[in-house]
């Protein structure tokens, strides 16, 4: 099998304007398991070497997506189009195109690093000096080429996760699909696997879920939001960040509870977050406005038509964290937070 991507083609791809191969393809995905909708209509698409981070909290079918985008899991219904291949009509040509690593990489512990790499390999359909190239490939960019007579037994978590890897790279799949690769590690394990998916991504199409927010940030072109099993978001971290940061405020203000709430109240635009009393008797306000500056100016009108001293006002920009926790409504709370302050 022969190295895909050549720089010709990555370069032809960008410089003529035509529209980017397009490698993975979810149409209207949909999964229940009996009365549980864990996939709900599920469409998205992903380009020639774009490196995707999939977010999304616990049961909000991640893993069912991942699973029916390998062809581990037939959906209830919709298609997938691997690089314009329908997986389920035609598995094998598809799948010749995909390595998969689940969140618990499927390991043989008995083996050494090198026997499983080359079982692998055998099931790619490589033998002899074609096998232990791929196995030579494989370690190298992996960083386990020191590891081959060991049991895998005796290895790390992160050198397991980095054996699992491997093994899905095995072939030279032009799409790479991660699920949790840095489930479980240590802080120093993460860094180095969140820089191998990095150098994944200047070969491959890489598509990797994962709860380590900051993670998704530093290594993905794009975000996918997953949210009860719908797509919440679909965007770049940074464009997420600024369209959900652009009306976050912090105030201090010095009067009765009412009165503030009341004048909050009349400003449309603006929705309480939280409203907490300070050891010297001010209140600290969280709020979100729509409408930028022109939000804050009528906060600041409603204040002063009612004299209420503001003892400070800050716009904040939000993080990919409050992104993600407004979209999938994992808020902790702060609806009985809005009860509790008269919202």
């Amino acid at each position: 099998m022969k190295r895909h991507g050549s720089a010709r083609q990555e370069t032809d791809d960008a410089g003529t304007g035509k529209e980017k191969r397009i490698m993975i393809e979810a149409r209207h995905l949909s999964k229940s398991y009996g009365k549980t909708v864990a996939v709900n209509d599920l469409s998205f698409r992903i380009g020639k070497g774009e490196v995707v981070g999939f977010l999304g909290p616990n049961g909000a079918g991640k893993t069912t997506t991942l699973n029916m985008l390998t062809g581990c899991l037939s959906p209830g219904s919709g298609e997938v189009l691997i690089d314009g291949t329908d997986l389920y009509l035609e598995p094998v040509k598809a799948k010749e195109k995909i390595g998969y690593l689940p969140e618990t990489p499927p390991l043989y512990a008995d083996m050494t690093v090198g026997e499983h790499l080359r079982f692998v390999a055998a099931a790619r359909g490589f033998r002899g000096a074609a096998a232990e190239n791929e196995l030579i490939h494989a370690m190298r960019v992996t960083g386990t080429a020191g590891t081959e007579r060991k049991l895998i037994r005796n290895l790390s978590k992160g050198f397991r996760q980095r054996v699992g890897i491997a093994g899905a790279i095995i072939g030279d799949p032009e799409i790479i699909i991660l699920d949790e690769p840095t489930a479980g590690l240590d802080p120093q394990q993460i860094v180095e696997i969140r820089h191998l998916v990095r150098s994944l991504g200047k070969e491959h199409t890489v598509l990797f879920s994962s709860h380590i927010l900051s993670e998704v940030r530093e290594v993905s072109d794009r975000v996918l939001i997953l949210s009860r099993g719908r797509l919440a978001a679909d965007d770049s971290a940074a464009a997420l960040e600024e369209r959900a940061g652009e009306g976050k405020l912090l105030l201090r203000v010095r009067g009765e509870k009412e009165r503030v709430l009341a004048a909050v109240r009349r400003v449309e635009e603006v929705r309480m977050i939280s409203c907490g009393e300070e050891e010297s008797g001010a209140l600290s306000l969280t709020l979100t406005a729509k409408g930028g500056d022109s939000a804050a100016e009528a906060i600041f009108a409603s204040f002063a038509g009612d004299s209420i001293p503001i003892l400070g006002m800050e716009k904040v920009r939000s993080g990919l964290e409050e992104v993600f926790l407004e979209l999938t409504g994992e808020e902790g709370g702060k609806e009985k937070e809005k009860e509790e302050n008269g919202i």
